[in-house]
């Protein structure tokens, strides 16, 4: 049972960081006019992904501010994600892997 909330919870922060890419990728083409927001599917695709991400980067955007005209907080949040799936993840959640199996 530990195992898989484990897996469940390592799965879920890793779907998070790739809809962060996603969502950073599809800002750089609507901002170049690669991809039109007037297509149905693609802007309700990008509130879908501004409503998953938003939550997420939220603080980071109150305290780095663009650079450039450039928003790092993606970058910062995904390192920050990252690390929390190899480093604080494995210790959370050994003694209930341990207890549970």
């Amino acid at each position: 049972m530990g195992s898989f909330l484990y897996f469940i919870v390592d799965s879920l922060l890793g779907l998070l960081v790739l809809a962060i890419f996603v969502s950073a990728i599809l800002s750089w083409l609507v901002a170049f006019d690669v991809v039109n927001l007037r297509n149905r599917f693609v802007a309700s695709f990008t509130r879908f992904l501004e409503a998953v991400t938003r939550p997420v980067l939220a603080p980071f955007r109150r305290f780095i501010p663009p650079l450039g005209g450039v928003d790092v907080s993606p970058i910062v949040a995904v390192l920050i994600l990252i690390g929390i799936r190899r480093y604080l993840l494995p210790p959370i959640f050994t003694p209930l892997i341990a207890a549970l199996g």
